[in-house]
């Protein structure tokens, strides 16, 4: 592993004054690098003292040396493309990498995935009185999926990539409500201070995070996904089908929760959207007169 990747992945084993170093490194590599031992322990609140005892910890010798192999990190990275692309892969071998990537980092999800918490989680959802999805960035994607699941279901569904909205209604929520709040780093300042507003009114809130995030201890449930995957250096791939997994996996857990009667109006609903679309015989048919 690079040394950013290195960082990502002691994480959870740092002390607290050590993991506020880490943070301020992956929020802004490049200004680490260029940054004294005394400017980068001011902008992470820390000791000097705690700097040169992180990079010791993740096995360097020192400040320099630290920020030596920092920078050979940031070279080496791949247009902040993928960890597991290089810049001189042919289409064949940077799209085998990247859905063989995909498919190992579905696997350690499910393998590492706590079942007791999704068990809560359906539990809170089958008996919501409203349920609201935020995200920002590339989770708000994901948060406005499962909003268009649930909203085949007979649930008050919420869903806003607006911070505004998203601080109102976690404002004016109540006890019964449940907030999903989707962030692959669980760092997101917004929705830290999102998933504490909810919680003061008695809300339930569901992380969709990575281990030991802020996010995460402040939570009233945590649904960990631990993808070693750098969002502040590279673009969000595995980690983000990922949470459109675990958004699958809720909302299948949800309709089983709901029993017969439930997949009888689910059933309605299927049926009431048919008229949306061309039958398929009939869909077939104009493709087949398009290609003569």
């Amino acid at each position: 592993m690079n040394m950013l990747e290195k960082i990502s992945a002691q994480l959870a084993a740092l002390s607290k004054s050590e993991r506020k170093v880490a943070e301020q490194i992956l929020a802004a590599p490049q200004e680490a690098i260029h940054a004294s031992i005394a400017r980068l322990a001011r902008a992470a609140e820390v000791s000097e003292p705690t700097v040169n005892r992180f990079c010791h910890r993740l096995g360097a010798h020192g400040f320099p040396a630290f920020k030596l192999q920092l920078a050979q990190s940031l070279a080496k990275a791949p247009s902040w493309v993928s960890r597991d692309v290089d810049e001189h892969d042919d289409a064949e071998r940077y799209s085998h990498k990247i859905f063989d990537s995909a498919l190992a980092g579905l696997q350690r999800v499910r393998d590492q995935l706590d079942l007791g918490v999704i068990r809560a989680a359906v539990a809170a959802l089958s008996q919501a009185h409203k349920v609201a999805f935020f995200g920002l960035g590339a989770s708000a994607v994901v948060a406005h999926d499962a909003f268009n699941k649930f909203l085949r279901f007979n649930l008050p569904v919420v869903w806003s990539e607006d911070i505004v909205i998203q601080r109102m209604s976690c404002i004016n929520s109540r006890p019964g409500d449940v907030f999903v709040l989707i962030s692959h780093t669980g760092r997101t300042k917004n929705m830290i201070e999102l998933a504490r507003l909810a919680g003061v009114n008695g809300s339930t809130v569901i992380a969709v995070t990575s281990p030991a995030s802020p996010l995460a201890e402040v939570a009233t449930l945590a649904l960990t996904l631990d993808v070693p995957e750098d969002t502040d250096v590279y673009l969000p791939m595995v980690s983000r089908l990922a949470q459109l997994t675990v958004i699958d996996v809720l909302a299948t857990g949800f309709i089983l929760e709901r029993g017969s009667a439930f997949r009888e109006n689910l059933k309605r609903v299927k049926e009431a959207l048919k008229d949306s679309r061309l039958d398929k015989a009939v869909a077939t048919e104009n493709a087949a007169e398009q290609k003569n």
